[in-house]
């Protein structure tokens, strides 16, 4: 196993849209080989990944089960959102107000 993979660290999150006290919370994370078959599992899943080490360094401090500190909120709800785009989804009021927006999946 190469240094790189050793160092590896993978956090997997959760967040379940339409709750009005949702909070992405922590489902899986590993380090090493595990940190790959996390990656690889949600790949093959159609979840998409994102890689930060800063932020996969941070989001490993916690514990399973454990939703995001406060301080995340932005940057995850960034990433949540890029995530929806690049699936094509689209909040409808998006197309009413701007309406130039189109799916394209």
């Amino acid at each position: 196993m190469t240094e790189k993979a050793k160092n590896k660290s993978a956090v997997a999150l959760k967040y379940q849209q339409g709750e009005s006290s949702a909070v992405p919370t922590v489902i899986a994370k590993g380090f090493g080989e595990l940190a790959q078959e996390i990656v690889d599992l949600a790949k093959q899943n159609g979840v998409l990944v994102h890689e930060d080490p800063y932020l996969s360094d941070f989001l490993a401090t916690l514990d399973l089960g454990q939703e995001i500190p406060d301080q995340l909120y932005h940057i995850i709800a960034e990433l949540i959102a890029f995530s929806y785009v690049l699936q094509g989804k689209f909040p409808d009021s998006w197309a009413k107000d701007y309406g130039k927006v189109s799916k394209f999946v």
